[in-house]
């Protein structure tokens, strides 16, 4: 494209590519706090990314992405923002969590008695885990430790087989011997810096508390609770849409970016739209889009960065929504869910107990679940069709919470094969993005934000967006 080709308008401030929640937390800050003029573009036909709720006529109410999250005070505020603090619905954090340990549920212990009581260890890997959360561990290796290296040497073998490992496949659906600790446990890799992890975890909750946001209108919570809203969880990108586009900033749909340059101080961006080809100048771009799309699109102005970005994995998940009478399981259901470690024969990695975390996500007498399988450790599934990866958890339920001699057939709600689900934080995931950000510099005015960057969960999302945010404020205060 040459300079000529450029409309004759006043570029935009900021052009924010991809309507997931780190791309609108941007956009609505610096939209909406700091009344810049922004556009946002999205490939899909809906605003959410991942961010994926449902319901049918049958009074089912689901999630195929995330489906719930902690509550950040970053997350809550930005909620209270867009007009859903009344809609925000919160999960009992006295629930219990279990792990599928030995043919049956354990709960994880939550207090120190209920620790000792447990049989999620034995008593010789409860003591080996004491030692090393007091601190009395060997000493790092040199190298990058992977997630299975670093809590092994602090914690015990036992301790990162039942309870590390499966906690691993709940968040990441990935292989502990490929996670980079210092990257996908940053926060609890520095405990160990303050001489262990007790000791780092009381620590760094005053320092945490030091720098609490004290926002009245941010609702007051309680420790262990997972939130969500009425409607489901896309009920947040949808009402940051909905305050953007009121405002007058554009959020535009299936508009596909195709090409990306620089032309003086200008940004140029080609968009495939419903309508033709748009083009958009602007001062600065943020591309909130996955890693893979993001590569693809530097791949010809910044080739080190588009590399960098290309050796991110992202493993083949299905989310398998199913209900089952209350009658059929052997448990009474009142709990998160459970974990399952992969040492226990069962391919499912985990299952959500949806309708007992929620009020109104299945009818009466019925329960329903959110089942997560595939991975990184189980690559054939995504050769599965849709009936056998039905079937293949309907088994694993059958071990796990159903009655073994059930024979009621499952109610499939939905399947989701998500191709590409969730970016894996793999030993050298740091030094990528440090190629990535040193290449970024020398492209004033360009950002990413995205899950691949800062952790995967929803309140680390909009956290380190509105950092970035700030950052593109500092930046276009300069210009």
């Amino acid at each position: 494209m040459t300079s000529a080709q450029i409309p004759e308008v006043n570029p935009l401030d900021v052009l924010v590519v991809g309507a997931g929640i780190s791309g609108l937390t941007i956009a609505h800050e610096l939209a909406i706090a700091k009344n810049y003029r922004v556009l946002v573009a999205e490939a899909q036909d809906r605003v959410g990314g991942a961010i994926t709720s449902a319901k049918n006529d049958e009074g089912y109410q689901w999630e195929e992405g995330p489906n719930s999250f902690q509550p950040a005070p970053e997350l809550l505020r930005l909620a209270v923002e867009v007009g859903l603090k009344d809609e925000l619905v919160l999960a009992d954090g006295k629930l219990p969590r279990f792990v599928f340990l030995n043919g049956k549920l354990n709960a994880l212990p939550m207090s120190p008695p209920t620790a000792i009581a447990s049989q999620i260890l034995t008593w010789g890997g409860k003591i080996r885990l004491a030692l090393g959360a007091m601190g009395f561990a060997r000493p790092a290796m040199a190298g990058e430790e992977s997630v299975d290296r670093f809590f092994s040497r602090l914690l015990g073998r036992q301790a990162v087989d039942r309870l590390v490992a499966p906690f691993i496949s709940g968040v990441y659906a990935g292989d502990p011997k490929r996670l980079s600790a210092k990257a996908a446990f940053a926060k609890i890799a520095k405990l160990e810096t303050y001489g262990g992890l007790l000791a780092g975890a009381i620590l760094s909750s005053k320092e945490r508390k030091a720098q609490k946001l004290n926002d009245p209108r941010i609702p007051k919570t309680k420790a262990g609770e997972l939130g969500s809203f009425r409607e489901g969880i896309k009920m947040l990108p949808e009402a940051i849409t909905a305050k953007l586009r009121a405002q007058g900033t554009a959020v535009k749909q299936q508009w596909t970016l195709q090409s990306l340059e620089k032309q003086g101080e200008i940004y140029v961006s080609k968009f495939a739209t419903p309508t033709g080809e748009e083009i958009v100048t602007s001062r600065s771009v943020v591309l909130s889009t996955p890693a893979y799309v993001t590569a693809k699109l530097l791949q010809d102005y910044l080739p080190a960065a588009s590399q960098a970005l290309n050796e991110i994995f992202y493993p083949t998940v299905a989310c398998v929504v199913l209900a089952y009478p209350k009658s059929e399981f052997r448990y009474d259901m009142k709990g998160f869910g459970n974990l399952i470690p992969r040492t226990e024969g069962v391919r499912t990695l985990g299952t959500i107990w949806s309708s007992s975390l929620f009020a109104g996500r299945a009818p009466a007498g019925w329960q329903l679940l959110l089942n997560f399988i595939g991975g990184t450790l189980d690559p054939a599934l995504a050769h599965l069709s849709e009936a056998e990866i039905i079937a293949a958890v309907h088994q694993d339920l059958k071990k796990t919470i159903l009655r073994p001699d059930t024979k009621v057939s499952p109610k499939a709600i939905a399947v989701h094969v998500w191709d590409k689900a969730i970016p894996q934080y793999e030993i050298g995931h740091l030094e990528r993005l440090a190629t990535v950000e040193a290449e970024l510099q020398k492209s004033s005015g360009l950002y990413i934000s995205a899950n691949f960057i800062g952790g995967v969960a929803l309140g680390d999302c909009i956290k380190r967006s509105l950092q970035e945010a700030h950052k593109i404020a500092a930046f276009l205060e300069t210009i």
